[in-house]
């Protein structure tokens, strides 16, 4: 399913469209790492994102209580995890990957160039989609129409105006 990290537009657009709740497993404290942005960029799109970052648990992260691990989340108050969204090195996703499948989450989601077959494999066998080596905030504003603005190809081409959010 996700060989040489190619994934259908109408992939993504199902896995974007079915998530609402996103644990993002390296969410950064300083506003200016590529998570920071991801999650601001994301929540501005209605998300509820719940930061994961072991340092910082306890304390928030752009409004959210921030937790050590997915495991650590209280799903009574947050509700089901959806996606968790991996900001973590390649070498480190086996474990917050076998996290995500005994939370029941539906989506594993490796951030720009974090690849970890082993791991895409189980979480497979259990039950989830997985996208590797691809940005949620990217694809989410590819598909949306977004990049443009910032002078980018999206190679989405449509004459119909684009829904504010979806």
């Amino acid at each position: 399913m996700h060989s040489g990290d190619v994934y259908s537009d109408a992939l993504l657009r199902r896995v974007l469209d079915s998530a609402r709740t996103i644990a993002m497993v390296g969410a950064s404290t300083e506003w200016n790492r590529p998570s920071a942005f991801a999650m601001k960029y994301l929540q501005g799109k209605g998300y509820h994102v719940i930061p994961v970052n072991p340092r910082a648990a306890g304390g928030t992260i752009l409004g959210e209580t921030c937790y050590a691990s997915v495991h650590d989340i209280p799903r009574d108050k947050t509700g089901p995890i959806d996606m968790v969204d991996i900001f973590r090195r390649s070498d480190q996703v086996g474990p917050i990957v076998a996290d995500a499948i005994a939370i029941g989450a539906k989506i594993v989601w490796m951030q720009l160039g974090v690849r970890n077959e082993e791991a895409a494999r189980a979480a497979e066998k259990a039950g989830l989609t997985v996208v590797m080596n691809r940005c949620v905030k990217i694809e989410y504003g590819r598909l949306h129409g977004e990049l443009s603005w910032g002078g980018f190809n999206s190679r989405v081409i449509s004459s119909r105006r684009r829904r504010a959010n979806p």
